[in-house]
């Protein structure tokens, strides 16, 4: 009895909704399959039934959603495969079903009604363009997700017909992969808010008092660190540190830190451990522990060096601290409707646990304000309100290819919105993650 109490509470829906459970087959003959909704009730994808009588799924907006959506045919994914039984599912009238259920018809499965921000995502795709790369994003206080693109993508109304080129990929486009979910990046300057973090803790007192001479490189624990372009600094803070994204300064900073600590920060943070979404994702990674090598530090303080980290990942600690140190649990499904729109189900937002002060969170939200205000996020300072971010360019060859970055909420006073860009291979996140950031901005906040 204990034993199916846990199963109802905990496992019950993973195996009503394994594609495995021959229930499914059953449910799919008697069913047609419910709509996946905007979170205004534009629909994103139903069942057409042709002249024929065959039922096919059909996307409105073609490729826009192909990857938090998903698609249908050749393996579900994204909401079609992880909401697969409440689609075939029906909570109309009793005595509705009977009746079609007698005349040999079938009956309107429920709906499911995502918290995806139909203007939002359109922004966000035509944004990133034809580039490779991730959107994601999350409302603070809640952990809904108001948004998530990934390119390149694909139209899964084509998928049957694309199903070779795209498994082929002869030109490495990966389309099918969720980039903003399971693409896993080396997070570069934008990880310089985690070491800032760090040298807080462990200097609550006199962090104000940090003081660094940049002179454009230097040498910290036998390796060779240059800021961007070679740039001198000049005399630098921990704020004017973060705001410039001066490398050398966060280096000198890395020599400093006790590696048993900053391991302890990272796993609150969640690198190396499971996150709270229901869907597909890849793990982030940080691999400094009390056992590494001094000259681990340098590269790895400044988000190079052997961490990887999701987009979805790197939103959710921007989320953090725009809502006051308490880390939400995304979550993409706002309610179960029957095809009526009478409330099935309805999900409240649920914190994950708080993993930072709500001291340490203003102060790293007014270091952010400073990024753009007066450092390399100043792109966003004509907005009409403020905004708190990070950018950053992260090397992934030896060639010194970098991925553009930046991560920040708004308004920075009372968040509404927080906002992760990466644009692969692009170049500097001040010159091309940032513009993007900004078109979402003011799609969401206006301006």
């Amino acid at each position: 009895m204990g034993y199916f109490a846990f199963f109802i509470a905990f496992q019950s829906d993973e195996v009503i909704n394994n594609s495995y459970n021959p229930r499914q087959d059953l449910l799919a003959s008697q069913v047609i399959r419910g709509e996946i909704q905007g979170s205004r009730g534009e629909v994103l994808a139903e069942t057409v039934t042709k002249e024929d009588g065959t039922e096919v799924r059909n996307y409105p907006y073609d490729c826009m959603f192909s990857h938090v959506v998903g698609s249908f045919d050749k393996g579900k994914t994204g909401i079609e495969l992880s909401e697969n039984f409440r689609l075939l599912t029906s909570h109309t009238n009793v005595l509705s079903q009977f009746v079609k259920q007698a005349k040999g018809e079938k009956v309107e499965g429920d709906n499911v009604i995502t918290t995806l921000d139909v203007e939002l995502q359109k922004t966000a795709h035509d944004a990133l363009g034809t580039k490779k790369g991730a959107v994601v994003a999350i409302e603070p206080g809640t952990g809904k997700i108001l948004a998530m693109v990934s390119k390149p993508d694909y139209d899964p109304n084509e998928i049957l017909s694309q199903w070779d080129r795209l498994l082929d990929d002869e030109e490495n486009e990966s389309a099918l992969v969720n980039r903003a979910t399971q693409g896993l990046y080396p997070p570069g300057s934008t990880f310089k808010i985690i070491t800032a973090l760090e040298y807080l803790r462990e200097h609550p007192g006199d962090y104000k008092d940090y003081s660094y001479s940049c002179t454009g490189n230097g040498g910290f624990s036998g390796i060779q660190i240059k800021c961007y372009g070679n740039e001198r600094h000049g005399t630098v803070d921990l704020k004017q540190s973060l705001a410039k994204s001066c490398n050398t300064s966060f280096a000198n900073i890395g020599t400093t830190l006790q590696k048993n600590r900053f391991r302890s920060l990272c796993d609150t943070l969640l690198f190396n451990k499971p996150l709270p979404i229901n869907m597909a994702y890849k793990k982030s990674s940080f691999v400094i522990n009390k056992s590494s090598k001094d000259s681990e530090m340098p590269q790895t303080v400044i988000g190079q060096g052997k961490t990887q980290i999701t987009p979805i990942h790197n939103c959710m600690i921007t989320a953090a601290i725009a809502n006051g140190g308490t880390m939400m649990k995304p979550y993409v499904i706002d309610s179960i409707e029957t095809s009526g729109g009478s409330k099935v189900k309805k999900y409240l937002p649920e914190s994950y646990a708080d993993v930072m002060t709500a001291e340490e969170a203003e102060i790293l939200t007014d270091m952010m304000k400073e990024v753009v205000n007066s450092g390399t996020g100043r792109k966003l300072s004509d907005l009409d309100y403020s905004v708190a971010g990070k950018t950053g360019s992260a090397e992934y060859n030896s060639s010194k290819s970098s991925h553009a970055w930046f991560v920040g909420f708004a308004p920075a006073d009372k968040p509404q919105i927080a906002v992760c860009v990466i644009v692969e291979g692009a170049g500097t996140g001040s010159e091309y993650a940032v513009p993007i950031a900004k078109r979402i901005f003011a799609s969401y906040l206006g301006n």
